[in-house]
């Protein structure tokens, strides 16, 4: 955690998570949880999140990317820390 209070995770789902509304599905939950940061496709057909939040925020993010939304089949979430400058300063955003 930073001095702000604000951690920065990266999260990559696998599974069938294209395609199915996800990158959306994330994008609602993190401005609903106050937190920035992104979400893209990845071309091996994984969703890559990167997020800045409290830990507690962070938390609820990773427990609802495990469930994903209706259509999708999450077969794993990994999570690392990543520093906070990596994410953008505000907002949250869906890469193309």
């Amino acid at each position: 955690m930073t001095a702000r209070g604000v951690t920065a995770r990266k999260f990559v789902v696998s599974g069938r998570v294209q395609g199915v509304g996800f990158r959306w599905f994330v994008a609602r939950l993190a401005a609903a949880l106050g937190i920035r940061g992104t979400v893209r496709n990845l071309n091996d057909g994984r969703v890559e999140v990167v997020a800045a939040g409290s830990d507690a925020a962070l938390e609820r993010l990773a427990r609802e990317l495990a469930q994903g939304p209706p259509a999708a089949q999450v077969e794993r979430v990994e999570t690392a820390h990543v520093e906070d400058e990596v994410v953008p300063a505000s907002g949250f955003e869906i890469v193309r």
